[in-house]
């Protein structure tokens, strides 16, 4: 049953408990509701427009604004962001995480784990900083492990405008949303992960392909490291005409 839910809300996010239960009753499961909301409670789903709980968002942390309504983005390192998904395995599930750059759709670095503690967040993204630079803007939703100290001071050390989402604005964080999206029908459903190490080994292989090989319809149907690393290198080129020019003015 969990199964079938998981893959019911990838495909339809906006279905409630009561919809969900008509879903496994088409699929001949004799269920109540009370048994699917249990259900959906210990994955970490419920519909998008109250956001899943994977990313509950914790009475006693700051929140930030969200900072990038009717921005036009236009290059890399502009705005990154980052998002949790539920992962199912065949003897229980897992979490994952991910940093993705929002104009190139590369994902800088990800992380899974079998609890929701902040820590592998805090990993996830400090190896994206320690591999790719810094971005402008950094985007979440009001989820405890985004708004928590460790999470929060890692980019405020770094001068990073931190950015979240309005509650139940899903929409807002859209480009993580359509990688989960992917992962999910492209990989996760198709390999049925047993285990942790299993499902790490076979994300790093579809990260590897999605970033390096997937053709994005959104991006001409160019290839994420083709846009994100074309970019920065015609960034670091700009640069360092600039401080030769000023050092020729010299």
């Amino acid at each position: 049953m969990m199964a079938a839910l998981d893959m019911k809300y990838t495909a339809a996010p906006f279905y409630g408990v009561r919809r969900m239960t008509e879903h496994l009753r088409d699929l001949d499961f004799a269920v109540g509701r009370d048994h699917v909301r249990t259900l959906l409670r210990r994955m970490g789903l419920t519909a998008i427009w109250s956001r899943p709980d994977t990313s509950k968002p914790h009475p006693e942390h700051p929140v930030y604004p969200y900072l990038l309504r009717d921005v036009e983005i236009t290059r890399v390192n502009q705005v990154w962001s980052t998002d949790i998904t539920y992962i199912r395995l065949a003897q229980g599930f897992a979490y994952l995480t991910a940093v993705i750059d929002w104009h190139s759709r590369y994902v800088l670095s990800w992380r899974l784990s079998n609890t929701l503690e902040s820590d592998f967040c805090v990993e996830a993204l400090e190896a994206a900083l320690q591999d790719y630079g810094r971005p402008e803007i950094f985007n979440s939703d009001q989820g405890a492990q985004f708004t928590s100290g460790k999470f929060v001071e890692v980019l405020a050390k770094r001068g990073i405008s931190i950015s979240m989402d309005g509650r139940g604005r899903a929409l807002d964080n859209v480009f993580v949303e359509r990688l989960w999206r992917s992962v999910k029908y492209e990989d996760v459903f198709l390999k049925g992960y047993r285990t942790i190490p299993e499902a790490r080994e076979g994300l790093e292989k579809y990260f590897e392909f999605y970033n390096n090989a997937r053709h994005h319809q959104g991006l001409d149907y160019k290839m994420p490291a083709q846009v994100y690393f074309g970019e920065t290198r015609r960034l670091e080129s700009a640069v360092r005409a600039g401080e030769n020019l000023t050092l020729a003015r010299a």
